[in-house]
């Protein structure tokens, strides 16, 4: 592939709901501009972005791939980003590399849950961005509702600059509102519209939405308003002029239409990104954190993208391929990097060195000489480098701020099938990590379970297949087990005595303590309030030891004991038979009667839970989340989007994930995070206490 300079760069997301079109207009853009030698579908599962085995078996996209156009002279960067509730994390950290969107919206559909959020992921990076509505061959499609639909959702500074020609299966053709022009297209064709005039039953619609385009390019620039005021209208160079200016600066929002499935309207959307979207040398300068800012503050440094500097890449993707080994896909932030290049990884303080250079075309990386600042790369086998670090030329002390992804919502419990998946499954679950920074692996050291944490259950059941199909590492998933506490509500003041004689030296050990309630995340204390030697200080730390270990496992089902306080009083000891292990003995028994006196009772995780839904079912939510035990907390509406914060018992949100699904037909996502313990309602926790008895029960049989 030739060396692009900066100024002939574009890196565009393609970002939507999941469904929207996104894999099949990338397919489109690639097919147009010649990148394949014919029209790909996902249904064949043959695409250029969807080529992982998941993928084409489920047919979306569930990680960001990346793709190249050449057109008019320049190279065009393609996103292709996942758009469904649990993989849009994805598309989050993968915009971090683009320089400008395109939204997808569904003709049918129009805006949705997942639009929003990724407009907003735009929003946050300051991105210029323009919508295709898309799906206009569809039956039921229609482009003005579904153009009032974007212009509800992101307001009126969305505006057309394309109308369609047709409806439905007669959607044949696109009109160039800036150029007033009409293009036909032939069916699954080449993409390349023929130009014509505009159809005469479309000539005053095409009027007015060119007025209404005219009127909103002329209200952000003072002198082309005066020539509008002036001469009622702008000439076409004008009007390409002000729109390039408009889409740059975010006033604009251009809207236009095609079918990615049928290819019409592609060669459009690839000038537009031509001659619109900007280079990365035309964006604003970058934050940075400079060496020696506090927690990583970028202390409002900020570094252009341009390439008369020293050399840096900031690596935005990693994925871990079993036979290719680690592959890191980089944006050029400055400079120009050349293939064998030898880098300084700043975060990792380590070198790197960068054999063959790529450029990738989905799973194909085309090799490459070098790459000019803002450019987008790949190369495979670096030693240490992981997603969100920074390489740079020795000397040049900084790095670029990493995304920062939520919490997973869910976790599930991991076992390996056999002994020899469990040797093998440790190192396999980390090398996926390294590709999906939305997933977490861990083992809880309460219930002793490894725990893979995900976006959702669909999210971790394909780690699971891909262990397999990947690395041959066979493991079940489980719920995980509830990490319940036990605690007490009220006071006990009692002693724990422990006296055992035997032939030789007895063990003798006697203490007084008193029991109370500390407030919820306190955990423990232990006060010693012994005066005048009725247990001898080297003792003490063995009461205090016999406490903790009686604690660890509880009393009413053999959960931790937690936010109490244990003061030893007094007691008594024996000159001969008195030793550490007979007062921790005498702990224990002390432990044991306070429990008879100190009312305890058992406590449960509580959750914060997010849900963000179309507003049509929240009424269906709040009464599930209620049927759950949870407490509504707040409730926003954005647009057509409904945000529900509430409160819920960790146990009841196990299933929540299919559930919601089921709910929503799939269109609401929901975050979900640890907040605080609290009492078990007398009902559950005598089931749970129940429960637990009947299991000890059985591993004492079993051992038997």
């Amino acid at each position: 592939m030739k060396t692009y300079e900066s100024k002939d760069l574009r890196n565009v997301g393609v970002v939507g709901h999941g469904d929207s079109g996104k894999t099949t207009l990338t397919a489109g853009l690639l097919f147009t501009a010649g990148a394949s030698n014919r029209l790909l579908r996902v249904d064949e599962g043959n695409t250029i972005t969807d080529f992982d085995e998941e993928e084409i078996q489920r047919r979306i996209s569930i990680s960001t791939a990346l793709a190249v156009a050449e057109w008019k002279k320049a190279k065009i960067n393609i996103l292709d980003t996942p758009g469904y509730n649990i993989f849009i994390n994805d598309a989050r950290a993968a915009l971090v590399a683009a320089d400008s969107a395109l939204v997808l919206v569904d003709a049918v559909a129009g805006v949705e849950v997942q639009t929003e959020k990724v407009w907003q992921f735009a929003e946050d990076y300051k991105l210029p961005r323009a919508v295709i509505i898309n799906k206009l061959d569809r039956e039921r499609s229609d482009f003005q509702r579904a153009l009032d639909s974007v212009q509800e959702a992101f307001g009126r500074a969305a505006v057309p600059i394309r109308l369609p020609v047709g409806a439905e299966r007669d959607f044949l053709g696109v009109i160039d509102l800036i150029r007033m022009k009409a293009y036909t297209y032939a069916l699954d064709g080449d993409g390349k519209g023929k130009e014509g005039e505009i159809p005469g039953n479309l000539a005053d619609a095409a009027q007015k939405a060119h007025e209404a385009l005219v009127e909103m390019v002329a209200e952000g620039n003072d002198a082309l308003m005066e020539e509008f005021f002036e001469k009622g209208t702008l000439t076409a160079e004008h009007i390409i002029d002000g729109l390039k200016q408009g889409v740059r600066e975010m006033r604009i929002f251009p809207v236009m239409c095609a079918s990615a499935l049928h290819n019409i309207g592609t060669d459009l959307v690839l000038n537009f990104i031509v001659e619109n979207l900007p280079a990365p040398v035309d964006r604003e300068a970058v934050p940075v954190v400079v060496a020696g800012a506090a927690n990583g503050a970028t202390n409002g440094s900020t570094r252009k993208i341009a390439d008369n500097d020293q050399c840096a890449l900031y690596v935005f993707k990693t994925t871990a391929d079993p036979f290719a080994g680690r592959i890191t896909f980089f944006k050029v932030m400055s400079g120009v990097v050349k293939n064998d290049a030898n880098l300084y990884n700043v975060n990792r303080s380590g070198a790197e060195r960068l054999a063959h250079l790529s450029s990738p075309q989905g799973k194909t990386l085309q090799p490459v000489t070098e790459l000019h600042a803002g450019d987008l790369g790949a190369v495979a086998k670096l030693k240490e480098t992981l997603t969100g670090d920074t390489l740079a030329e020795k000397g040049l002390n900084l790095t670029y701020p990493p995304v920062k992804l939520p919490e997973p919502s869910i976790a599930f419990a991991i076992e390996a099938k056999s002994r020899n998946d469990e040797d093998r499954m440790g190192n396999a679950v980390h090398r996926i990590l390294e590709e999906d920074q939305s997933l977490r692996f861990y083992r809880d050291p309460q219930t002793r379970e490894f725990l893979l944490a995900g976006a959702g259950q669909q999210h971790v059941e394909i780690v699971v297949s891909r262990l397999k199909k990947r690395y041959g590492v066979d493991v079940a998933l489980k719920a995980p087990k509830i990490p319940y506490r036990e605690t007490i509500r009220g006071h006990a003041d009692v002693q724990g005595r422990h006296k055992k004689q035997t032939g030789g030296h007895g063990q003798f050990g006697d203490c007084w303590i008193r029991m109370e309630p500390l407030p919820r995340g306190a955990k423990f204390e232990f006060a010693n309030e012994i005066f005048g030697g009725s247990i001898p200080k080297n003792f003490i730390p063995a009461v205090e030891k016999g406490i903790v270990e009686a604690a660890e496992h509880g009393y009413l089902a053999g959960y931790p004991m937690v936010d109490f306080k244990v003061t030893v009083y007094d007691g008594s000891y024996h000159d001969v038979d008195s030793s550490e292990l007979a007062f921790k003995l005498a702990a224990r028994k002390a432990f044991k009667a306070a429990m008879l006196e100190a009312k305890p009772a058992l406590l449960e995780p509580i959750m914060n839970v997010e849900i963000q839904a179309p507003v049509e079912y929240a009424g269906d939510l709040m009464g599930d989340l209620n049927g759950r035990r949870g407490r509504i907390s707040g409730m926003e509406t954005k647009g057509s989007t409904q945000f529900l914060r509430a409160q819920v018992p960790m146990a009841e949100m196990l299933n929540y994930q299919s559930d919601l699904t089921a709910m929503t037909q799939g269109r609401a996502s929901f975050t979900m995070e640890f907040d605080h313990y609290d009492f078990v309602p007398q009902l559950q926790a005598e089931k749970i206490i129940a429960a637990a008895k009947a299991a000890k029960t059985g591993e004492e049989e079993e051992e038997e």
